[in-house]
């Protein structure tokens, strides 16, 4: 992480640019901060296509501004922010990674900004009561490790064969890492604390407050929404856009930061950012773009589920159940997700496309690929390979041999117990499925195994009398159970 964050850093001087001076009577320490740089204005020269990229595969909702279009690689400097409200970003999250990803990949600066501050307040966006209140030293580790996270994500150089869509006036990236590597926009990883720790409330109620008009504030879809709910809004979250305005504000003046892009969720509260650089900057050149929320076809959220958040972090979700999400998405929804969520050519995604209609296609193959192909820019190669082995392993009837690691890969995703090695050794395997939950009754046992449906690591166990031997406990350590294809159980023996 330290490394990381020397590279943001780094990054973050590298972007910084002069830009035009606003006179200002005094001299507040504010108002210095706000009129130190200004951004450099889009040019309206040939496109370079990001935009163009973007809206072809799905991905823009809105824009403040077709100049977006017109931006050559290198002069956008795009932010998206993350507020720190869990350990992990989610699915939910995704987006707004993968469109920082396609920027910088087209040649632009990234920057992911962290609300080390306004996580503290809680965005009322697309929320229908106010977000518990987090203690600092929560926001703080929360912080902490989303910047590690997005930093591991972000960071990754794609190999040529996942980069498949290069930007319009640009070449592919075909000859190697090192070549992606150099054509790539850089990013930068910042954290809104580290500005707002300095500001006071009459500070900023002087110098940004008394530019905000109590009417455009109400006018807001994501406040409306609220104000006509039972529970109202408080304060605290009716100024949470300008907070997130201010943060657009600051780094448009100090760092060139001349895109804000988010979920349409964020519609209002990125047009209070331009709004508030045009009024108390007086300069133009702030943009804002939205994508369209993480839906299924039937317009509820992808990556909700009875077990919770799919999160990116695989320290909360392995990445095998990650992919297995991903491979279990119904063919009305793959090949639009394959568009939003993956890098591979919009040429590539149609042949797959009418590759499903063919005779003798072979169901969820797309969906193999959709998986792959996420997993991987979430959880890297090394993640990849962990899904696909696992994946493969605990396939019933697999030949792969089982290994503890594998068996224990999963332990935190499918059902597990603990038993003594002595309850274990020789014990007949009616008794053993019954005794950690796996099926209800010895009945229930017996009937699967006359149907072929039990497996012990993965062989198929045929006989009724079947008792655990040394051989079958893995590394003396674990073993698997399971009862068709999805019901399964971690045996860990001590």
């Amino acid at each position: 992480m330290a490394t990381a964050a020397m590279a943001a850093a780094a990054s973050s001087r590298a972007f910084l640019r002069p830009h035009r001076l606003l006179l200002l009577r005094h001299a507040h320490p504010l108002r210095r901060r706000l009129s130190a740089t200004a951004s450099a204005p889009v040019s309206n020269a040939a496109s370079a296509g990001v935009v163009d990229v973007l809206r072809e595969r799905g991905l823009v909702e809105a824009t403040t501004s077709e100049a977006l279009a017109a931006a050559r690689p290198g002069e956008l400097k795009v932010y998206c922010g993350f507020d720190p409200t869990a350990e992990s970003l989610h699915l939910g999250n995704l987006l707004g990674l993968v469109a920082l990803s396609w920027f910088r990949r087209c040649g632009h600066t990234a920057v992911a900004l962290v609300g080390g501050a306004t996580g503290r307040v809680g965005d009322p966006s697309g929320k229908s009561a106010e977000r518990p209140e987090l203690d600092v030293a929560a926001v703080e580790a929360n912080s902490d490790a989303i910047k590690s996270l997005v930093a591991q994500i972000l960071g990754r150089v794609p190999e040529p064969a996942h980069h498949s869509q290069p930007c319009k006036n640009e070449q592919p990236l075909v000859n190697s890492a090192a070549d992606s590597s150099a054509k790539m926009g850089s990013f930068v990883i910042l954290d809104n604390y580290d500005w707002w720790k300095d500001i006071t409330l009459l500070d900023f109620l002087k110098e940004v407050g008394r530019f905000a008009r109590v009417g455009t504030m109400i006018a807001k879809e994501s406040v409306k929404k609220r104000l006509a709910s039972e529970d109202g809004m408080s304060y605290t979250e009716f100024t949470y856009q300008l907070l997130q305005g201010y943060d657009f504000l600051h780094m448009f003046k100090n760092m060139g930061v001349n895109v804000q892009i988010g979920g349409s969720d964020q519609w209002g509260n990125i047009t209070a950012g331009t709004e508030l650089i045009r009024k108390i900057l007086q300069v133009e050149g702030a943009h804002g773009l939205t994508f369209p929320l993480l839906l299924k076809s039937d317009g509820t959220k992808f990556g909700k589920t009875e077990d919770g958040a799919i999160w990116l972090s695989s320290k909360m979700l392995s990445p095998y159940k990650f992919y297995q999400y991903f491979f279990a998405v119904p063919d009305v929804d793959v090949i639009r997700f394959m568009k939003i969520l993956t890098f591979l050519s919009l040429d590539e995604i149609q042949e797959l496309e009418e590759s499903m209609k063919k005779p003798g296609y072979v169901p969820n193959t797309v969906q193999k690929r959709l998986a792959e192909e996420v997993t991987r820019f979430v959880h890297g190669e090394e993640g990849l390979v962990e899904a696909l082995k696992a994946t493969e392993a605990l396939r019933p009837g697999a030949q792969t041999q089982m290994d503890a690691q594998t068996i224990e890969g999963i332990a935190d995703d499918v059902p597990s117990c603990s038993l003594a090695y002595d309850q274990v050794l020789k014990s007949p395997l009616v008794d053993l499925a019954v005794s950690t939950g796996l099926l209800a009754s010895k009945s229930a046992v017996k009937r699967l195994i006359k149907q072929g449906g039990l497996y012990l690591n993965n062989i198929r166990i045929d006989s009724e009398d079947k008792l655990v031997e040394e051989g079958d406990i893995v590394d003396g350590k674990v073993l698997l159970l399971s009862a068709g294809k999805k019901n399964k159980m971690v045996v860990r023996i001590s």
